[in-house]
């Protein structure tokens, strides 16, 4: 009997190996996959605040993406890529703190919003229009109040607000351990489809009917976001950024934007983007706002109407 027992006990042992050894070497392949998907796509430019990288996809009027928590210049050309074959020059920066992109000691949203100046002319770009998702939103904001000369116009997708009081982050527990490994990145990911409502509510801010109600195009878009936030090592620094930003962030002086502004979101947005997408339409001089019943922080089964509804206001903008 005690035989029996030893045998079974080395063969789950070597079973266990077996199976570590292969969650080891899938995620190592996959990781190599996430950075490779990366190499080569991004230039860097020496700041006085440090490092910048940043991207640039299509030709035409320049169009400036920054992008939100958790991403980088490749997060910001997943969500605008498409307006790059509309005749628009996509210029997308890495926050800093993301991929490429240095953190510098002292780091605000209004150094950000500066190091898009000094990228803007590095580039011979004269002005440009600016493009913001989510938490985005802070420097995007503060480009447009202090370099006027700059921006022609501002697009706001699902613009973040504060955090709620007593708030460490949207996610909790779930979304700090994500944020924090690789691995356990990974790990979620990998096992998402088996707890579809937990990635959904907790990393999308998407009600999880919603997004088992759409389309198979959008149920695609949605998995290459949250594919791509690998590699999550290098974005940790400018998410912890957000995150202070998040607890912090004041208001800002909207009245004293000069350039048209378009803010979108969706009503059922887990993170609560909805009012304030409204209030910087009503208190922006030539604000407008979109607001949709449905799609979440993603602007699920949304975002093709919401892109219709961006180049509507960029032709507007360059007309103008």
């Amino acid at each position: 009997m005690r035989g029996v027992r030893r045998k079974t006990l080395v063969i789950s042992a070597a079973v266990a190996a077996f199976a570590a050894a292969g969650v080891a070497a899938l995620y190592r392949f996959d990781l190599a996959r996430a950075r490779a998907r990366l190499a080569g796509k991004a230039r860097s430019l020496e700041t006085r605040w440090g490092r910048l990288e940043y991207a640039i996809e299509g030709q035409g009027t320049p169009l400036l993406v920054i992008h939100g928590a958790s991403g980088g210049f490749d997060q910001a050309l997943d969500m605008t890529g498409a307006l790059a074959g509309k005749g628009f020059r996509l210029i997308a920066p890495s926050r800093f703190g993301y991929l490429g992109s240095e953190r510098p000691a002292g780091l605000t949203v209004a150094s950000q919003a500066d190091a898009y100046d000094e990228l803007l002319h590095a580039l011979d770009v004269e002005q440009a229009i600016v493009v913001a998702v989510s938490a985005g939103a802070w420097s995007a904001l503060e480009f447009a109040i202090r370099h006027p000369d700059r921006c022609k116009a501002l697009v706001l997708l699902v613009p973040a607000a504060r955090l709620p009081a007593g708030t460490e982050m949207h996610g909790g527990a779930f979304a700090r351990a994500v944020f924090g490994s690789d691995f356990v990145a990974w790990a979620a990911i990998r096992l998402s489809g088996l707890f579809p409502g937990l990635m959904a509510r907790q990393m999308l801010g998407v009600d999880p009917e919603v997004l088992a109600d759409a389309s198979p195009e959008e149920r695609r878009r949605v998995r290459t976001l949250v594919n791509h936030l690998l590699p999550m090592r290098p974005r940790r620094k400018g998410t912890r950024f957000d995150v202070e930003t998040a607890h912090k962030a004041g208001s800002f002086p909207l009245e004293r934007i000069a350039c048209p502004v378009l803010a979108i979101s969706a009503d059922d947005d887990l993170f609560h983007t909805a009012a304030r997408a409204r209030r910087i339409g009503t208190a922006a001089p030539d604000g407008q706002c979109v607001i949709y019943r449905s799609g979440g922080h993603v602007l699920v089964g949304r975002y093709a109407e919401a892109l219709g509804e961006v180049s509507r206001f960029l032709k507007e903008a360059q007309t103008a």
